[in-house]
């Protein structure tokens, strides 16, 4: 079975009609999703479950809760959110009103056991950005289970925070870089492409936009794409995040470099730069990002 983040979609979650089907999906062990509309005083997790009211144990809130390696806040954040469990039993309470307990810990445990103990380096998998933060971006990579991405690992253009990058919520591709003990590192930049495979969406001669992402003595760095920058003369009137109308003066494969002329600035909200996945397949080996006979030589080697 593949382990999926959990997601953010309301169409996704799921509500009962019936007790009957509630005990069908405890049978038959149904991974289930549902919203948390509650975190109480003991930090158990209610859910709507529709037909009924669903209970996620403080115990069982996350794998980790019971031995100490998890803090509380990673279950006060999960009101409102969209989280996966399972239906382990039922609970009647002293006003009579029959509750499911649930367990998030179980599922989170079966993944690891099932799917992410299972990664080697170089697999590629679907993970959803919880938070962002200065050094890099949380993923989730399976069942609320988190990993981090590095800021340096986000693409090869540098961006000063993941938020140029990443949205919060968002559905991504991304490439285990790393399996230490108890810590895995992912990383996105090897699935958005080669110099040359991002170069050839441009032409000399062509007026394309650009975000600003750095303003140097020498010059300015300008992204064309997330794993694309070109350089532009120096302008004291640029910002970083500024997005530009550039026009392509030099496309130099050897030096891996692009010349550009800043032909217009735009004020305001910086431009959005979507990720462009060039890589399709679920694992690979070796990346090289450096056009053949380049003076320089960029290349990841997953081992």
């Amino acid at each position: 079975m593949r382990y999926y983040p959990e997601r953010t979609n309301k169409a996704l979650f799921k509500r009962f009609e019936s007790m009957g089907e509630i005990k069908d999906a405890m049978k038959s062990r149904e991974i289930v999703e549902g919203r948390v509309l509650l975190c109480d005083k003991q930090h158990n997790l209610h859910i709507d479950l529709g037909v009924c009211r669903g209970v996620v144990p403080y115990r069982e809130g996350a794998l980790g809760i019971q031995e100490g390696k998890i803090r509380d806040i990673a279950l006060i954040s999960k009101v409102n959110k969209i989280v996966c469990f399972r239906i382990i039993g039922f609970h009647k309470e002293e006003n009579g009103e029959r509750i499911a307990v649930l367990s998030r810990r179980i599922v989170q445990l079966e993944c690891m056991k099932n799917y992410i103990d299972k990664l080697t380096e170089g697999d590629v998998i679907p993970a959803k950005v919880t938070h962002l933060e200065g050094f890099g971006a949380f993923i989730d990579i399976g069942c609320g289970i988190n990993s981090l991405i590095p800021i340096d690992m986000l693409s090869v253009s540098r961006i000063s925070n993941p938020s140029q990058r990443l949205m919060q919520g968002e559905i991504i591709k991304t490439v285990l870089r790393k399996r230490e003990e108890e810590k895995l590192t992912f990383s996105l930049k090897e699935l958005l492409g080669t110099w040359e495979e991002n170069a050839s969406l441009f032409s000399v001669g062509e007026t394309v936009t650009g975000i600003v992402r750095s303003v140097e003595s020498y010059g300015v760095f300008i992204e064309l794409m997330p794993n694309l920058a070109g350089l532009a003369e120096y302008s004291d009137s640029l910002e970083e995040g500024q997005s530009v109308s550039v026009y392509i003066k030099a496309i130099i494969p050897e030096k891996m470099k692009i010349k550009l002329a800043v032909v217009e600035a735009f004020n305001g909200i910086e431009g959005e730069n979507r990720l462009v996945y060039f890589e399709k397949g679920e694992h690979i080996d070796s990346w090289n990002y450096s056009p053949a006979g380049a003076s320089k030589t960029i290349q990841t080697v997953f081992d």
